[in-house]
């Protein structure tokens, strides 16, 4: 989602504005802005559309002075992606970045019209900047003014504000969408995202719902929704910062690929030990919670969604364990009946998914035997807010499609079933069994990256396509979905996926010689059924590209490519074949000659409804 850079130091910012800026481009945008003012208060406001090295490439043009300033990313929900509905919004002194929608935006605009305010822009943001105007029109420190507007604004919001007559200080507030205050000597700092700021320091507090808190060069002022001073614990980022060098790579999201052996053995690392399972992160009530458990209830968004619902396959198979698997914005806003002694448990990346944060709140009312993050970012709301979390240690994720973290995802799952197998056997098979197997898993995923020349090939006939099939059955009919979802939000090309059980209730009238159907094909149980499914779209002239392993008995021909993988212990098979259709998702973007880092209308993380 957008992104937030706010400043307030002893030094001339905009240098420093426009480089957090960079570092947040990863999160999706249309347009950008900034706003810097002097001691002198004299302002200066630039907006621009499209990258921000358009802002960049202006801002050389002039001269931009001042001490404190703020900064944004825009992704547009209300107004077209145009200079007039960029941010930062501006009231007479007031200039205010958003991220969130205020839903009561339409309310507010026709009261704050009969106040005599024009609106100059089509936001729902701009609705603020004239609020908090006429709130410090009635009196009070811009802090006090702030606290007045914040109860009228219904929605989410991350939103920071600078008064340009009275500059060196800013006031942020958040409700549902994050910001993070960076400290250092003699400035300080407001961010939607620390990467940001991490040229410039390691040392942040997060804000908790409702807070409003007041920044200067050297205090920063924090009160609850409760309008009480309060203190937020700081926290020593030690991330490697790697996000905005791609090394030898092309993209981030190629880098990101490549990653993932390495990854999966920081999971693993310190985890397993002689067959058996350690959390070193759960305590004692973790545990004794974990041994009630008779049901498991899995909620996400996309990506993650999808690796919990491999999970369930091996939930049930191997721990026994009954499990369900819901999408949170379904989740959120329907009436569910909770299952007995049953487990929350919750998966994102990045920990700040709207959608995923309100299901998680929801379930704390609900009577869930307790709740269970799987997170990427230690520091995230998700992982503050749930009783327990695991995380996947992944490091840095920029491309907007996720690659390392959906395997790191279900690396972390797996290990989670398997330390339910020991809790129900100390002496489990099974554990030991998966615990083996997973850790064989990064030198498979090295033998099919190495098939990336293949891959790169094989793209080329994708490339005037646009339409794919994707198929799989049992565990793979998740991984044929997230093999789609990464084709179609980075080439944009249609994609779906389909339980090979189900071709014969809609999908075969799809079929003809120009569409092209990936299958996964793993030796397993279900083989059999899967080549009786190849036939019926074989028959009707289906473009055929098989990916399975050697003695699964398929041939290449003129109509049916075979992509060979190592042959797998079945329970990690899910993992290593979702490798082969990020790379060529990869290279067909290329060849579409897409921004496949930034894929248009989509963000890294979906902090609003």
């Amino acid at each position: 989602m957008c992104g937030i850079i706010g400043a307030v130091a002893q030094r001339d910012i905009a240098d420093v504005l426009l480089a957090g800026l960079r570092c947040l481009e990863y999160r999706g945008y249309d347009s950008a802005g900034l706003l810097v003012v002097n001691t002198q208060g004299q302002t200066s406001l630039l907006r621009r559309v499209g990258k921000v090295s358009n802002l960049v490439d202006a801002a050389a043009q002039m001269v931009l002075s001042g001490e404190t300033g703020i900064a944004h990313t825009r992704w547009a929900t209300h107004g077209q992606p145009e200079e007039m509905n960029a941010h930062p919004q501006v009231s007479t002194n007031i200039s205010v970045v958003h991220n969130g929608i205020i839903e009561n935006h339409e309310l507010l605009r026709k009261y704050l019209q009969g106040k005599g305010y024009v609106f100059l822009s089509e936001t729902d943001t701009e609705v603020i900047a004239h609020l908090v105007h006429w709130e410090q029109k009635n009196g009070g420190s811009l802090l006090e003014a702030v606290q007045r507007a914040v109860p009228h604004l219904r929605g989410t919001y991350g939103m920071v504000i600078l008064d340009s007559y009275s500059p060196g200080r800013l006031i942020a507030a958040r409700s549902g969408s994050p910001l993070v205050i960076g400290r250092s000597i003699g400035e300080n700092f407001i961010v939607s995202d620390p990467m940001a700021l991490f040229p410039i320091t390691r040392f942040f507090t997060y804000l908790e719902e409702g807070d409003i808190a007041q920044i200067s060069c050297n205090d920063i002022i924090i009160v609850d929704q409760y309008s009480n001073c309060v203190q937020r614990r700081e926290i020593e980022s030690h991330l490697e910062y790697e996000s905005c060098n791609k090394g030898t790579y092309t993209h981030y999201m190629q880098k990101e690929i490549y990653e993932q052996p390495k990854a999966i053995k920081n999971i693993l690392t310190s985890r397993c030990t002689n067959g058996v399972v350690f959390f070193n992160e759960l305590d004692c009530h973790a545990h004794a919670l974990f041994e009630k458990v008779q049901h498991v209830k899995i909620v996400a968004c996309g990506t993650s969604y999808h690796s919990g619902m491999v999970s369930r396959y091996w939930w049930e198979s191997l721990a026994k364990i009954s499990c369900d698997i819901e999408i949170a914005s379904e989740f959120r806003y329907r009436q569910s009946v909770v299952r007995e002694n049953s487990l929350f448990i919750t998966l994102s990346q990045s920990g700040e998914t709207a959608d995923t944060l309100a299901a998680l709140r929801l379930s704390k009312k609900l009577g869930y035997l307790g709740s269970l993050s799987i997170c990427n970012v230690a520091s995230s709301s998700l992982v503050r807010e749930s009783d327990f979390a695991l995380m996947t240690n992944a490091g840095i994720e920029v491309g907007v499609a996720s690659t390392k973290s959906f395997t790191s995802q279900l690396v972390v799952l797996l290990l989670l079933v398997a330390k339910f197998c020991g809790l129900q056997d100390k002496n489990s098979s099974v554990e030991k069994y998966i615990v083996e197997s997973l850790q064989k898993l990064p030198d498979y995923i090295d033998q099919v990256l190495l098939q990336d020349k293949l891959l790169s090939e094989l793209s080329e006939e994708f490339a005037d396509k646009n339409h794919v099939i994707f198929i799989g059955r049992g565990d793979h009919y998740p991984i044929a979905m997230e093999g789609a979802l990464k084709l179609k939000e980075i080439s944009y090309i249609h994609a779906e996926a389909y339980a090979a059980g189900e071709l014969k209730h809609g999908p075969l009238a799809l079929i003809d010689t120009h569409m092209p159907v990936i299958i996964l094909a793993p030796c397993n149980t279900l083989l059999p059924k899967l080549k009786s499914n190849i036939e019926e779209v074989r028959a009707r002239g289906g473009l055929l590209y098989i990916f399975t392993e050697a003695q699964s008995g398929f041939l290449n021909s003129e109509r049916m490519r075979i992509i060979v993988l190592p042959h797998l212990e079945e329970v990690i098979a899910p993992i290593v074949y979702i490798l082969p259709l990020q790379l060529l998702s990869y290279y067909v973007a290329i060849r579409k000659g897409t921004d496949l880092d930034k894929p248009r209308n989509l963000a890294k993380s979906v902090t609003v409804e």
